[in-house]
């Protein structure tokens, strides 16, 4: 049974479309990769997903009730992790400091959040030490573990993921891999875009994006 739906979903800046007819369905439990051109629409799929920005016509259904239905703060906070291409850490604090926060933002209630983040962060590779270093002292590697973390917080069943891989080397870039792929198999549904061919083979499924070409009509 699918958690997240899109039936017919359609997208357009002004008058130009991004998006056409997008049908997908999204299973916990497995992972998968979007893929496409540049143009093709893989971010703005990837932020219609999250809530971020709303479909021009078609549908979103989250365990079988349209999102429209749903409060989109609750959404976001509580049913939906997201990882950016630029991690969106805050620089100024320790790498536990964000996941804490992320906690308090959701509303997270009774238990210990230093705790739970320094475990989840413990749970992506980082140890004690790591953990409280200010993020401007991580690698870009380590910063994205933060961000997977973080995305963790609050025990969103669907995490998003824009291109998680593509400021890495490849040896991260596999360790990064395998944490979304335990995500996936302890019951989340991991959702992927990336221009990698290694990554798209790593998850269970693709979807390929087309990139809507205009023709231009003259007019007699």
């Amino acid at each position: 049974m699918a958690v997240l739906s899109l039936k017919n979903v359609c997208f357009s800046y002004g008058k130009t479309p991004v998006l056409q007819d997008v049908s997908y369905d999204f299973e916990k439990g497995k992972m998968y990769c979007i893929v496409g051109k540049s143009g093709a629409g893989k971010t703005t799929l990837l932020s219609i997903l999250s809530g971020l920005a709303e479909a021009s016509s078609g549908s979103i259904m989250y365990n079988d009730k349209d999102i429209k239905k749903i409060d989109k703060y609750k959404f976001r906070s509580k049913y939906i992790g997201v990882i950016f291409q630029s991690y969106n850490l805050l620089t100024k604090f320790t790498a536990l400091e964000n996941v804490v926060l992320s906690m308090e933002i959701a509303g997270v209630k009774k238990i210990k959040k230093a705790e739970k983040a320094l475990e989840l962060l413990e749970s992506v590779g980082l140890d004690e030490d790591e953990a409280n270093r200010r993020v401007l002292k991580l690698s870009g590697g380590q910063q994205q573990r933060v961000a997977i973390a973080r995305a963790l917080s609050y025990d969103a069943e669907i995490i998003l993921a824009d291109e998680p891989t593509g400021n890495l080397d490849a040896d991260t870039q596999r360790e990064i891999m395998e944490i979304f792929r335990s995500l996936a198999e302890s019951g989340k549904c991991v959702i992927l875009v990336s221009h990698s061919a290694e990554v798209a083979s790593m998850c269970d499924e693709c979807y390929e994006l087309k990139r809507i070409i205009q023709k231009n009509i003259k007019r007699k």
